[in-house]
């Protein structure tokens, strides 16, 4: 499968919102956006820009959630074709199956400091859903699902520093995650207030539909 290999920083920059990708290093003075002189589109002649078009707006509101969630096009195209077959609003459809994905789920319980962490973890079979080992980062978790580890010191010793190195992390309300084992369990599926990230969903619709 595909990746990303290019400086993720570039992403914040062009997008103008911290897109949280390189974990506790986008809190600190350290992250580009944080810095004034930083602080613009990536490119020589970001400066002199204008006006953004009607697409183009569109175009950045869908590559800012495509960045957010660490997809590839193909990927977020085949989600969206999921969400537009799918009842209900397309959009909203769109972010809860994108909050669903297993990588965004491990992120999201702190047992990794940023989602390409948490891919990383399930690519190298640390994570298990159900009793059962799965390493594909873009599996559907569902209701009733149940996270856990791997039975070795290796993993338990790795997600349990990263849940000690953030104690005050606090777990969305669709999640419930018991710190001692460490486990958690999908109680609920994920809703709009969920995603922690400014995004109109309706201008995704609209340019992946045009």
């Amino acid at each position: 499968m595909g990746r990303y290999l290019g400086s993720s920083c570039k992403h914040c920059r062009r997008e103008a919102v911290k897109l949280m990708l390189k974990g506790i290093r986008c809190e600190t003075a350290k992250c580009p956006i944080e810095k004034k002189q930083r602080n613009l589109a990536p490119g020589m002649h970001s400066w002199r820009r204008g006006r953004v078009s009607e697409y183009g707006v569109r175009l950045r509101e869908k590559q800012k959630v495509k960045r957010y969630y660490g997809l590839l096009e193909r990927q977020f195209s085949k989600t969206f074709h999921e969400a537009e077959r799918a009842k209900g609003n397309t959009g909203e459809t769109l972010l809860q199956l994108l909050e669903r994905r297993f990588d965004n789920v491990v992120y999201k319980l702190n047992f990794a400091p940023s989602r390409k962490a948490a891919r990383q973890l399930i690519a190298h079979g640390h994570m298990h859903i159900n009793g059962h080992k799965v390493d594909i980062s873009d599996y559907t978790t569902k209701i009733g699902d149940k996270i856990t580890l791997k039975g070795s010191e290796k993993s338990l010793k790795r997600v349990k520093q990263q849940l000690e190195s953030n104690p005050n992390f606090t777990t969305q309300s669709w999640l419930q995650l018991d710190r001692e084992k460490p486990e958690a369990t999908i109680v609920a599926l994920p809703c709009r207030d969920d995603v922690q990230i400014p995004v109109e969903e309706q201008l995704v619709v609209e340019f992946c539909s045009r």
